[in-house]
C-alpha cells in the first residue's frame, strides 16, 4: 500500500510561548489549524510525527498529543493504522471552534463569557417575542429544577445550563440551541467556579435565582427589551462573580467540585 506523503512542517509561531495567547496546547492547535487551512497540508497527507512536532515547537509530546486530540475532535485529522495522523477530506472547510483551555485561566473563561453575553441577550429577546405556552412552561420547570438541585445540596450547574438552553429553544430558531450547547461546554466551567465557593454559595444562589427569575418574567410578559436587559445583567453579574472567585480555584483546578 502506498502511504500518503507527510506534509511539510508548519512554521513555528514567534509567539508560541506567549501566555496571553492561551496555553501551549492552544497555540500549537492554532498553528496546526492554520497550517491545514492554508492548503500546505492537503487532504490525505500526513502530519509530522509527535517527536518531530515536539522538537519543532519546543514543547512536550503531551502538548502535541493534546493538540492532535483537539484536531481529531474538530474533524480535521484522523489517525490511521500504519499511516499516522492524516488530514481529513474537507478539513479546509472552516468551522467555528474555540481553542481555549478554560480549566486554569480566568482570562479564557472571561472571553467565553463575553461571547455568551450577546448570544444570551438576543436569545432572551427573541424568546419573549416567539415563545409558545409549552416553551414558557419548560423555562419555568428549568427554574424549579435549579431550586431543587440547590435544596438537595448539589451545585446546580447542569440545571443552570438547562435553564438557558430552554430559553434558547423558545427563540424558535434551531441555531440558538445548537450554539448554546456548543458554548455550554466552556460555560459549564465558569458556572462551576462561581458555585464552588462554599462560603458564598447561599447568597450567590439567591442572587442568581433573582436574575434568572427576571429573565423568565420578562419572557412571560412578552417584553423583548426587558428580557434582553435581564439576560445582559445576568451575564455582566456573572463576570463580576468570576472575578471575585477564590484565586485558589484557578491555581488548583483539581480542588474544584465535580
Amino acid at each position: 500500500m502506498v502511504q500518503p506523503a507527510p506534509s511539510s512542517l508548519p512554521n513555528t509561531p514567534a509567539s508560541l510561548k506567549d501566555a496571553s495567547k492561551g496555553t501551549l496546547a492552544d497555540q500549537v492547535t492554532a498553528a496546526l489549524k492554520a497550517h491545514i487551512a492554508s492548503g500546505e497540508a492537503l487532504p490525505g497527507s500526513r502530519l509530522p510525527t509527535e517527536p518531530v512536532l515536539s522538537e519543532r515547537y519546543g514543547v512536550s509530546r503531551t502538548v502535541i498529543r493534546e493538540a492532535i486530540s483537539r484536531l481529531k475532535s474538530a474533524g480535521l485529522v484522523e489517525v490511521r493504522q500504519g499511516s499516522g495522523t492524516v488530514v481529513c477530506e474537507g478539513a479546509h472547510i472552516k468551522a467555528f471552534t474555540l481553542d481555549l483551555d478554560v480549566t486554569g485561566s480566568i482570562e479564557a473563561v472571561l472571553r467565553v463569557t463575553e461571547l455568551r453575553r450577546g448570544i444570551e441577550g438576543e436569545a432572551a429577546a427573541l424568546a419573549a417575542q416567539r415563545h409558545s405556552a409549552a416553551q414558557l412552561e419548560a423555562i419555568e420547570r428549568a427554574l424549579k429544577a435549579i431550586d431543587l438541585a440547590e435544596h438537595e445540596g448539589r451545585d446546580g450547574v447542569e440545571e443552570d445550563l438547562a435553564f438557558h438552553l430552554s430559553v434558547s429553544h423558545a427563540t424558535g430558531n434551531p441555531l440558538y440551541p445548537s450554539l448554546h450547547e456548543f458554548i455550554g461546554q466552556f460555560v459549564k466551567e465558569a458556572i462551576r467556579i462561581t458555585r464552588s465557593n462554599e462560603e458564598r454559595r447561599r447568597d450567590m444562589a439567591k442572587t442568581v435565582r433573582v436574575e434568572h427569575f427576571a429573565i423568565y418574567t420578562a419572557i412571560a410578559a412578552c417584553d423583548p427589551e426587558a428580557a434582553r436587559h435581564a439576560a445582559l445583567s445576568h451575564i455582566n453579574n456573572a463576570v463580576e462573580r468570576l472575578k471575585s472567585a477564590d484565586p485558589a480555584f484557578w491555581q488548583n483546578p483539581g480542588a474544584r467540585t465535580s
